[in-house]
C-alpha cells in the first residue's frame, strides 16, 4: 500500500519538526520521517539515562530572529529559564575564563607570553595577509599568530580532525564574526571591572546569558511533534529513505521507506522536505543527479558525548569548558546541571564529555566500556573530578553532527544547488546538514520557517540560503525573515596555498 501526503519531511531534528509545525497550521497532510526509533530533535535532543537528562552538544537557545524566540515560547510556553553563560579554556595547566578576564589571562600567560602576544598582534595588523582563505589565516588577522597557537588551533583540530590550513574561512568568519583581539580586550576589560558592554558591543560569541528549557532542548522538539500529530500530522520513528524517485510526468515523488524492524513502505508526495545530509539525500535520488560526485565529495565530523554520572555536586558553576590541552583526546566538557538544575538528580552531577571523530576512526569504534574509562581518565587528568567519583557512564553517538568546510565544499554545494532547483523544483532542503552550511539551532529553524511559507504560497518567495548565522535581524530594522535575507557575507574561498 501507498500513503500519499502533500509534503514529505526526511529528519525530525529543529529545521524538519519547525517546518511541519509551520504547515500543519494549514494543511494536515504532512509526514515527517526519522531516523531514530525514540528521540526527536536530531543533535538537539535530551537523552535519558536512569535520573538523568543531558544535552548533545549544548544548545543555547539565544536569537536576534524575533520571530524564532516567538516560536519557541510558542511551542513550549512558560517552560524556560534564563541561565548565566559562564564557561571556561583550559590550556597549559591552567583555566581560563571566556569570555576573558583581562587580569586573569595576563596573570596565566605571564607578563612575557602577553607582551609576545600584543606584539604578534601589532604585526598582524600592520602585515596583515591580504585575501584570508584558511580558517588560520581568518584568525591570525583579527588575533595574532601567538594566540591563534595558544586559544585556537589545538582545540580547532580536535573539532575538525584536519589542519587548520586546510579549513575555510567560512568557518571561523561565521562563527566568531565581528570579534578580534581589540573586541576581546575591551569586553574582558569591562568584564574584569564589572561594566556591562554597550548594546552595540556584544558580540554571540562573547553572549553571557542566554534561555534554556528546564528539562533540555528535546522537550520543546517533543512537544513540537505533539503538536504537529494533534493537528493531523504523522511523526514516523525509526524510518531511513531508501530510495526519493521524481516523475516529472506527474510531478509527483514516489519515496520508498525502510522500516527499524527491516519492513519497507512506500509514500507520494508532491513536495519533500530534507534536513538529511546532502551526501546521504543525493545518493539516494532517482533519476541520479548530474552533480551526484559532488554530493559524494562532502564530508562530516561525526562526534560521541561520554556522560559520566559523579556520586558529590560539582564546586565549579561553568555550564562548559573547552579542553585546549594536546594531551588529552576530549575536546569539550559540559557540566549539564548548570544547563538546569532538573538535568541531574539533587546531590550529584552529570559531565558530558565531547570527542569529534570520524565514524571509522579509533575513538567512533571504541566500545562503551572503553569510552567511559578514557573519559574518567581524561577528566580526573584536566582536574574537574577525581576518577573515584565516577559512578556511572553513557555513551551517545552522533553520525554526521557537522558539515566540514573543507577548501572545495563551496563549490560543490553551488553545483549541487543548482543542479537540484533545477531538475527537482519540489525539493527543498533545510537546516545544518541539509543544506550543508553550519547553521545553529535558530537558524535551521528560519530556513525551514521560510520554506513553509514558500511552499504554502506555491512559489519559491524566499531564498532560504541566503539566511546566515549571523543575520543582524532585528537590528536591521526590518522584518526577521527579510533581515535573514540581506545579510549574506561574502567570505575567501579556502585556497590550496596560503597567500604571501
Amino acid at each position: 500500500m501507498t500513503i500519499d501526503a502533500d509534503i514529505f519531511v526526511i529528519g525530525a531534528g529543529p529545521a524538519g519538526l519547525t517546518t511541519a509545525y509551520c504547515l500543519t497550521k494549514e494543511t494536515p497532510s504532512v509526514i515527517v520521517i526519522e531516523k531514530d526509533p525514540v528521540y526527536v530533535g536530531g543533535i538537539s535532543r535530551t537523552v535519558r539515562h536512569g535520573n538523568f537528562l543531558f544535552d548533545i552538544g549544548g544548545h543555547r537557545f539565544f536569537s536576534k530572529a524575533r520571530e524564532v524566540v516567538d516560536l519557541w515560547h510558542e511551542i513550549l510556553p512558560d517552560d524556560f529559564i534564563t541561565r548565566p553563560r559562564l564557561s571556561r579554556i583550559y590550556y597549559g595547566g591552567k583555566f581560563y575564563s571566556y569570555p576573558l578576564s583581562a587580569f586573569q589571562a595576563l596573570r596565566n600567560l605571564g607578563i612575557f607570553t602577553s607582551a609576545a602576544c600584543m606584539l604578534s598582534y601589532a604585526h598582524a595588523k600592520l602585515f596583515p595577509i591580504a585575501s584570508p582563505r584558511s580558517f588560520h589565516d581568518w584568525v591570525r588577522n583579527r588575533f595574532g599568530e601567538r594566540l591563534f597557537q595558544i586559544f585556537f588551533k589545538t582545540y580547532t583540530e580536535k573539532v575538525w580532525g584536519m589542519s587548520c590550513d586546510d579549513i575555510s574561512a567560512d568557518w571561523a568568519a561565521q562563527r566568531i564574526k565581528g570579534l578580534d583581539l581589540r573586541v576581546a580586550v575591551v569586553s574582558a576589560l569591562k568584564h574584569s571591572f564589572g561594566l556591562k558592554p554597550a548594546g552595540g558591543d556584544v558580540v554571540k560569541t562573547l553572549i553571557e546569558t542566554f534561555q534554556y528549557p528546564r528539562r533540555g532542548p528535546g522537550t520543546m522538539w517533543e512537544a513540537a511533534a505533539a503538536k504537529v500529530t494533534e493537528r493531523g500530522g504523522q511523526i514516523l520513528m525509526g524510518r531511513e529513505l531508501v530510495e526519493l524517485a521524481y516523475d516529472e510526468a506527474h510531478k509527483l515523488w514516489r519515496i520508498g521507506i525502510a522500516t527499524s524492524n527491516g519492513k519497507r513502505e512506500s509514500y507520494t508526495a508532491r513536495h519533500v522536505v530534507s534536513s538529511a545530509p546532502v551526501r546521504e539525500l543525493v545518493n539516494k535520488l532517482s533519476p541520479k543527479p548530474i552533480s551526484l560526485l559532488h554530493a559524494r565529495a562532502l564530508r562530516y565530523r561525526d562526534f560521541l558525548t561520554v556522560a559520566l554520572m559523579i556520586d558529590k555536586i560539582a564546586v565549579f558553576a561553568d555550564n562548559w569548558f573547552y579542553i585546549h590541552d594536546p594531551s588529552v583526546k576530549v575536546g569539550r566538557v559540559q557540566h549539564f546541571g548548570s544547563w538546569s538544575p532538573e538535568m541531574a538528580p539533587a546531590g550529584m552531577t552529570c559531565l558530558g564529555l565531547e570527542y569529534f571523530c570520524f565514524e571509522d576512526d579509533g575513538l567512533w569504534t571504541m566500545s562503551d566500556e572503553e569510552l567511559i574509562a578514557l573519559a574518567t581518565r581524561e577528566v580526573a587528568k584536566v582536574g574537574l573530578v577525581a576518577a573515584t567519583d565516577v559512578v556511572d557512564g553513557c555513551v551517545v553517538r552522533q553520525q554526521k553532527a557537522y558539515p566540514v568546510y573543507d577548501d572545495a565544499y563551496r563549490d560543490h554545494m553551488a553545483t549541487i544547488r543548482r543542479d537540484l532547483e533545477q531538475s527537482y523544483p519540489s525539493l527543498h532542503l533545510i537546516g545544518r546538514n541539509g543544506m550543508h552550511k553550519y547553521n545553529n539551532q535558530d537558524h535551521a529553524m528560519m530556513t525551514a520557517m521560510l520554506t513553509a511559507r514558500n511552499i504554502l504560497a506555491g512559489e519559491r518567495i524566499y531564498d532560504i540560503w541566503q539566511v546566515n548565522e549571523d543575520a543582524e535581524y532585528h537590528e536591521a530594522g526590518a522584518s526577521s525573515a527579510q533581515a535573514a535575507l540581506s545579510s549574506e557575507r561574502l567570505v575567501p574561498l579556502k585556497a590550496n596555498t596560503r597567500a604571501a
